[in-house]
């Protein structure tokens, strides 16, 4: 039974065609096809099937490890004139949800994923946490098939060049993502936004916002939108915050 203009679990020739493509883009070739297809299934899908078939989370998980341990070591060997402080910084960056979900784009997994009905709706597709996490989830699957080594091995074609581009500093901050993500990583909790004030007439509002981060209070600053200033004042805490860990 087909969910949602989706192929059923049983491969059909579509989606094999679907999957094999999908590798050729990447220069790789899994001996059991079903550890890849595997990492496009969400929860929101497997839940639909009454639990017939495993989610990705399995492989999301073991993938960020290996993830991490690539990352780590490549920056380790690369950059030896450089300290923690900053190989800690760009490894936040190169892993961050913001990175993956890019990258899971560029390569295709949006069109792969496998979601609820709900998820569609809601614009699933395009949710970076959901990208993020199916990207984690094709590295373990990868790892899982092939080994260590070819898995590094795509996971370094495709993380260098976003390593470099924030060693060069080109690359595109989202403040308040690598803010939440490093939050949610250390205090499990995110960090909340303060309206202070609002000042000005109507056609030329200025917001004034302080971010909380586990009772730290950074700002206020203004901006001419409630996003802007938000994204402000989580840069100037992330900046404070990776400061204070080199």
């Amino acid at each position: 039974m087909k969910k949602a203009g989706f192929p059923s679990k049983k491969e059909s020739e579509q989606r094999k065609e679907a999957l094999v493509q999908f590798q050729k883009r990447l220069g790789i070739k899994f001996k059991d096809l079903s550890l890849l297809d595997q990492a496009f299934y969400h929860r929101s899908y497997v839940n639909e099937a009454n639990g017939t078939i495993q989610n990705n989370e399995r492989l999301e998980f073991l993938g960020d490890s290996v993830l991490g341990m690539t990352v780590a070591s490549y920056l380790y060997e690369t950059m030896k004139d450089h300290p923690e402080g900053d190989l800690a910084k760009i490894k936040s960056v190169v892993v961050s949800e913001m990175t993956l979900s890019e990258i899971a784009l560029h390569i295709g997994i949006d069109s792969l994923l496998c979601l609820g009905n709900g998820e569609i709706h809601s614009g699933g597709r395009q949710k970076k946490a959901i990208l993020a996490d199916a990207t984690e989830a094709v590295f373990g699957a990868y790892y899982l098939d092939s080994g260590f080594k070819n898995a590094q091995t795509l996971i370094l074609e495709l993380l260098v060049p976003e390593i470099h581009k924030v060693w060069e500093n080109r690359h595109h901050k989202d403040f308040k993502t690598l803010l939440q993500e490093f939050a949610q990583k250390k205090y499990k909790k995110v960090p909340k936004y303060i309206t202070v004030k609002t000042t000005g007439p109507d056609h030329d509002r200025e917001f004034w916002i302080s971010v909380d981060v586990n009772g730290t209070i950074y700002g206020p600053l203004s901006g001419k939108s409630k996003k802007e200033a938000e994204q402000l004042v989580a840069q100037r805490a992330w900046e404070m915050i990776t400061e204070n860990r080199e």
